[in-house]
């Protein structure tokens, strides 16, 4: 079922960024870069002027030097023209080469940067006219034109004030020498790229949070994308469930081949089996080492027989470990006087087959908390009897 956008007001779940951010949807502000760029190249261009000019002046001087000796040696018109474009490369080579750096630089610091393919491939609804109707009239169209209209005013008012406020200074530079109209056009120059980019710092200072919201509210999801992102993610928890029931059985069937180290066998005749194993030199507590219900407690009943393993009946003992205990796990702590007891008489019993003792009597029908037996239930009154 598709949901409108006036549904989707809870705010996109980490996979759902994740997923976009695969499909190169990240929020981009263009006026960061191009405050890093204009910025950038300022100041560098200041640190590269000095000597770019001298590099600049000599080359100009070498390049239009014209005299008889250029006329008897024509080659040396193709060594001037590769030392012009020497000198072009070391004029703009190294500011191409920050310029990229300081850009790379500000994605990554920003976060506006991901690596994927997905915008290469095609797709049709990139070229479908209602699509492009709709985009035209988003939230994130209608604020990029607001924002250019604007920044177009204050640019132009900026300007137009820096140069009516100029412009008898600037009819002024034909009095002057060469070198010193240069050099007080590069302090207006200076100026006015500093009004701009402050103008730049306000705008992307606005722009920059501004597109993190509007990224933010284009992926917002409704209740029942997230319930379907959820599903998919997790499974359904019918089907989760028969998955962990299908692994628990091929591990209990796996485990019948640890009963033959069992110490004993519990059986609930033949409901339940659970397969005990008891060493007081490495462990702490007994563990549970294989258990079953219905044909596969009979399978590990008749595995014991063969190796001859005692196998008791006590049908809560065997219950409440098989509801309560995990393969290769000790026993519950709540349990370990009843399965003490059986252990005891387990040893007694095979002292007595040894010849060291006398035979025990019957078998003990050890105390299981009844809150443990998976089949007791609980009294609907306080006062009716257990």
């Amino acid at each position: 079922m598709s949901s409108s956008s006036s549904d989707k007001n809870l705010p996109a779940t980490a996979h759902r960024l994740k997923k976009a951010r695969q499909e190169g949807q990240i929020p981009r502000s263009k006026e960061l870069t191009n405050l890093v760029v204009l910025g950038g190249g300022a100041v560098l261009v200041m640190f590269l002027l000095p000597a770019g000019f001298g590099r600049l002046r000599d080359g100009l001087q070498t390049q239009l030097r014209f005299d008889h000796a250029s006329l008897l040696k024509p080659e040396l018109l193709l060594e001037y023209l590769q030392a012009c474009l020497t000198l072009g490369l070391w004029l703009f080579l190294p500011l191409g080469a920050v310029m990229l750096v300081l850009v790379l630089g500000s994605a990554f610091a920003s976060g506006a940067w991901t690596l994927t393919t997905h915008s290469l491939m095609p797709d049709l609804s990139r070229v479908n006219p209602f699509d492009g109707i709709g985009r035209l009239f988003s939230m994130q169209q209608v604020f990029e034109t607001a924002k250019l209209m604007v920044m177009t005013i204050v640019v132009g008012a900026v300007g137009w004030q820096f140069l009516s406020s100029h412009v008898s200074a600037f009819a002024s530079l034909m009095m002057q020498p060469l070198e010193s109209g240069l050099g007080q056009l590069g302090l207006w120059m200076r100026a006015g790229v500093g009004i701009l980019l402050v103008v730049v710092l306000v705008f992307a200072a606005i722009d920059f949070p501004m597109q993190k919201f509007l990224h933010a509210k284009r992926l917002r999801m409704s209740l029942e994308e997230v319930k379907r992102e959820h599903k998919e993610n997790e499974g359904d928890p019918h089907v989760k469930g028969q998955r962990r029931r299908r692994q628990r059985e091929l591990a209990n069937r796996l485990s019948i081949g640890a009963v033959p180290k069992a110490d004993l066998v519990v059986m609930n005749p033949t409901h339940y089996a659970v397969a005990i194993q008891y060493d007081d030199a490495t462990m702490t507590a007994p563990r549970v080492i294989a258990k079953g219900a219905d044909l596969l407690a009979l399978r590990i009943r008749d595995v014991a027989k063969e190796h001859k393993i005692p196998v008791l009946q006590s049908p809560m003992l065997a219950r409440a470990l098989y509801a309560h205990s995990e393969l290769d796990q000790e026993i519950p702590s709540a349990l370990y006087t009843a399965v003490a007891q059986v252990l005891a008489y387990v040893y007694q019993l095979r002292a007595a087959l040894a010849g060291r003792g006398a035979m025990p009597g019957d078998p003990p029908q050890p105390e299981v908390p009844k809150e443990l037996d998976p089949h007791w239930k609980k009294p609907a009154t306080p006062g009716a009897a257990e």
